[in-house]
């Protein structure tokens, strides 16, 4: 039997999986708590209201997140200070920002009857400002590659939600207006352990300077339009499925739209790490090595997709029925959920792209490919839904989205680095050779 050498998995590799495995593990037991103890009313209003306050945290993530990375990564001590101080600053702007907008709303309740807006605009604002903190904190420690500490915080953030979660349900005391409160309680502790800690640098605020701020701004206001966009294109098939089939079909794709989270945990942790590593590079003038970061990860992953897909495709009932607690046994979940999976395994090359695009400076065409997948996906959803008349329009409609952004994604990378499809599978192939030799301590052949 060959020894497998526990120490090859100490690596910002694996702790990013964990990472995001921990993260997308306690999202999952998260909702299969919200299945069992709410009734569908509620499940929608919590969808609601999480899809609303993801576009509010796209605007702050989308602006600063890769710009945070890019920039700081690789950078000099003073350089990297004063790229995180201007990072600070705007953060803490835009957050204001946005908590006028929603204050704003707020004077327009008495005239709303809508029960999840009503709770989006009462909640989404002050759950925005608990989560300000941690968001920078996790931009800097993905920059510096501190895999191990995003995974504690991590583990604090979505732990104690699940531990309080599970404490109102053994007291009789859950419910939506509970479970809003201790989402924003465990945003807030887990903001302030990582600013007592000082893992987010806030002192660097001091720092700051003018030119840096407006170079931010400058990079992010593309950044920010596609990451907005993204969470636009995860979102509108909520909003459609919802005007053309009801909510009772929403409750259903609610299922196998959260059990992809299986298929993101791989894929965020190596966009997390590649991102870092790429961006590294880029700032080091190292293009072949850009070049091939995107290769190995886009195609490692593609590789690895495949096996999971054919995997669901036989057994996907037994986590749909797991996750729901049996209530949509019957229903189109589990056959959604094998159209979705099998749609994952272009999810790896079309991500990657974008990354990329953003990584070499070139931020307005992954904007433009966002944008193209965005338009595509509206129209696809409403002819294959309205052909269809039913939920199976929705991943027949993803299919044509991702293979439209992944071909105009390949067309325009291809003008600044030399990527070819082949060359990504035969990269991923031999990088999951040489991680499985040496795992079991084989030698290493470079073929």
């Amino acid at each position: 039997m060959p020894k497998i050498d526990l120490a090859k998995f100490k690596n910002k590799h694996f702790l990013s999986l964990m990472g995001n495995g921990i993260i997308s593990l306690f999202g999952l037991l998260q909702f299969a708590l919200l299945y069992k103890a709410f009734s569908k009313e509620d499940v929608g209003i919590w969808f609601f209201f999480m899809a609303t306050q993801s576009i509010f945290d796209s605007i702050r993530n989308g602006f600063l997140g890769t710009a945070t990375i890019k920039f700081y990564a690789g950078a000099e001590q003073k350089r990297a200070a004063n790229v995180l101080g201007s990072v600070w600053y705007l953060a803490i702007g835009i957050t204001m920002l946005m908590l006028v907008v929603n204050g704003s709303a707020y004077l327009a309740l008495p005239f709303i009857s809508n029960a999840p807006l009503i709770i989006s605009i009462k909640w989404v604002g002050i759950t925005i400002l608990s989560s300000l903190p941690f968001s920078v904190i996790f931009w800097k420690l993905q920059a510096d590659e501190h895999y191990g500490t995003i995974l504690w915080l991590r583990f604090i953030n979505n732990g104690s939600t699940i531990i309080a979660f599970l404490i109102l349900l053994f007291l009789g005391k859950f419910s939506l207006q509970t479970a809003l409160l201790w989402n924003f309680i465990t945003n807030c502790l887990t903001s302030a352990v990582g600013i007592i800690a000082n893992k987010g640098g806030l002192k660097t605020i001091t720092q700051r300077s003018k030119d840096t701020i407006t170079e931010l701004v400058n990079f992010g206001k593309y950044s920010l339009a596609t990451n907005l966009s993204s969470n636009l294109l995860r979102a509108v098939d909520t909003y459609i499925v919802t005007f053309m089939l009801g909510p009772g079909a929403l409750a259903i794709l609610s299922v196998p739209s959260k059990l992809i989270e299986l298929v993101e945990i791989p894929l965020r942790s190596f966009v997390s790490t590649g991102m870092s590593s790429m961006a590294t590079a880029f700032n080091q003038k190292n293009m072949h090595q850009v070049t091939y970061i995107l290769k190995k990860y886009a195609g490692m992953l593609t590789i690895v997709f495949i096996p999971l897909a054919i995997g669901m495709f036989f057994f996907a009932d037994i986590p749909v029925n797991l996750l729901s607690s049996g209530k949509y046994r019957g229903t189109e979940a589990a056959n959604l959920y094998r159209f979705i999976m099998f749609n994952a395994i272009l999810y790896p090359i079309d991500r990657f792209n974008g990354v990329t695009l953003d990584i070499i400076h070139q931020p307005k065409i992954n904007f433009y490919k966002v944008q193209v997948m965005l338009v595509v996906n509206i129209i696809a959803d409403f002819v294959c839904i309205g052909s269809l008349h039913n939920v199976y329009g929705v991943p027949l409609a993803g299919l044509i989205t991702l293979s439209t952004g992944i071909a105009f994604g390949y067309i325009n990378l291809n003008k600044y680095l030399e990527v070819r499809i082949p060359d990504i599978i035969t990269t991923g192939f031999y990088e999951i050779k040489l991680l499985v030799s040496q795992l079991f301590n084989r030698k290493k052949v470079r073929g």
